[in-house]
């Protein structure tokens, strides 16, 4: 039987709207068949594909709950995937820096905010799961030994100040520690290991994997393909697919190559749609985030990012051509990527807006000394230098910073209804930072539907396809139109474990 006639039942990348011949920039894709006569190469306890957040949060609750044989693959020759990359920001209701700072939070709390930005659509249960357990896996990173700047942020459609930022204000001062508390643990770690398709039983069951070692990414493949046998499952931790420009081409036309992107390059989802091939649901596929912090003037995540997520709550962006505020500088990210892209000049060509902050406070955070440093922001002694370097209107810009510092001083923002509560004392004068803002593709809200277990649904019968669990980005239908920034991490984590917990328990 050929492996078309196989699957032939589950035929559900037709339905995605992905022209014939563009389904993958690269690697191939890969291909599931039947386990029947199949030899297997190595039995192995567990099997994780993916070395990010998710990943390793897996890999080390499998082991603390018992498991003896814990293999993570990765398909890139480093570990951490797209995970080791962002921005290092956690999201938790009712942690202890809250409590120090005497911040009211709850789990309702950022549910609710996560709804209103997810506008309807986002998956309520989900969510509240992943909040109620955001803090048993925050404390897997204290222990590990990952480290927090000592103080709160609140980033853009959070109603309070919930989010640690890593000291390295990047992923991998999460990543790493938790890969050093795997091996730590007898976690087995591979890299350039590459998952070409799932080994299924007669009835649908997933019963092992077929893995490509010594894979090189976009090269001629050397390595060979070998079975492997996983006896209480696989963990799916793939990540999205912001970097398959076809795909999400597919979704949003106007998402096309010349859109810059955060994403580590092996964030391209050959893993979703094998599980699509099986039957997964595919949700949310068309709902793709741009990051509103990002720069036109680096590439990838780069300085800006950061720089912009920490000053974004005392700060104006200015649309340069009127002068003006034209957004709520802290809305939910779709809401400010949207307000971005709007920034035009008289002839409708882009013109990305700036942000403009005191320099007494961006210098606190540490990417303030290498935007600058590195020519993707500018420090300016008055708001006439300003003006004149970027050609904004110098008599609309004094008026908006007059008016807008009232705002700070009353802690009412009258123009947007920012929330004023990280402005209090942070007046815009002299002498400035300023960087330029536009939108990068960042985050794939679709993915395959998962519950609260982490097991993938059957899109035929509803129910979990055996011996298949997901977690993290490659999972669809969570944050709805739009992801709150610093909910990734917890999401990716939160899931991670409950796969291993469910599958520990199965």
């Amino acid at each position: 039987m050929s492996n078309v006639d196989l699957l032939g039942r589950r035929k559900f990348i037709a339905g995605l709207g992905v022209a014939a011949g563009a389904a993958m920039v690269a690697p191939a894709m890969a291909v599931s068949e039947k386990a029947d006569g199949v030899k297997w190469d190595k039995e192995i306890e567990i099997v994780i594909i993916g070395s990010g957040f998710a990943g390793l949060a897996a890999g080390i609750e499998a082991t603390k709950l018992g498991a003896k044989d814990v293999h993570i693959f990765e398909k890139m020759s480093y570990f951490g995937g797209n995970s080791a990359i962002n921005g290092g920001l956690f999201a938790a209701p009712g942690t202890p820096m809250q409590s120090k700072e005497g911040v009211n939070d709850s789990v309702d709390r950022m549910v609710a905010d996560q709804l209103a930005a997810g506008c309807g659509i986002a998956d309520e249960a989900l969510l509240r799961h992943v909040a109620e357990h955001a803090m048993e896996a925050l404390q897997m990173t204290f222990d590990a030994g990952s480290e927090y700047h000592p103080y709160l942020q609140q980033l853009g459609g959070h109603s309070v100040a919930r989010t640690y930022q890593t000291t390295v204000s990047c992923g991998a001062g999460i990543t790493q520690p938790l890969l050093h508390k795997c091996r730590e643990l007898g976690v087995h770690t591979h890299n350039r290991s590459k998952f070409e398709g799932f080994l299924v039983g007669e009835k649908g069951e997933v019963l092992g994997v077929k893995m490509r070692d010594n894979y090189h990414f976009g090269e001629d493949q050397p390595g060979k393909v070998i079975n492997i046998r996983a006896k209480r499952g696989v963990i799916m931790a793939t990540g999205g697919f912001a970097q398959n420009v076809n795909l999400r081409m597919a979704q949003d036309p106007t998402l096309t190559s010349e859109v810059g992107c955060t994403n580590a390059p092996g964030a391209t989802g050959e893993g979703m749609y094998e599980m699509f091939r099986l039957g997964a649901v595919p949700v949310h596929l068309a709902h793709i985030q741009s990051g509103p912090w990002a720069s036109p003037d680096e590439g990838g995540f780069g300085y800006v990012s950061n720089y912009s997520i920490y000053n974004f709550p005392h700060s104006i962006a200015i649309n340069r051509l009127t002068g003006q505020r034209f957004m709520d500088e802290i809305a939910d990210r779709k809401t400010r990527a949207d307000a971005e892209l709007a920034c035009r000049d008289e002839q409708g060509n882009a013109l990305p807006p700036i942000l403009i902050t005191s320099y007494k406070d961006s210098k606190k955070h540490p990417n303030t000394k290498k935007v600058i440093k590195y020519n993707v922001g500018w420090k300016f002694d008055s708001v006439e230098e300003l003006a004149s370097h970027f050609n904004v209107p110098l008599k609309a810009l004094k008026t908006q910073i007059e008016e807008y510092n009232q705002y700070v001083k009353s802690g009412e923002d009258k123009q947007f209804g920012k929330n004023m509560t990280k402005a209090a004392g942070k007046y815009i004068e002299a002498p400035f930072t300023v960087v330029r803002l536009w939108p990068k593709v960042h985050y794939c809200q679709g993915g395959v539907q998962i519950n609260t277990k982490a097991e993938v649904k059957d899109s035929f019968t509803g129910v979990a396809i055996p011996g298949l669990y997901a977690a993290g980005e490659v999972c669809g239908g969570i944050h709805g139109v739009s992801r709150l920034g610093s909910c990734s991490i917890p999401e990716c984590m939160v899931m991670g474990m409950t796969a291993a917990r469910s599958m520990m328990k199965a």
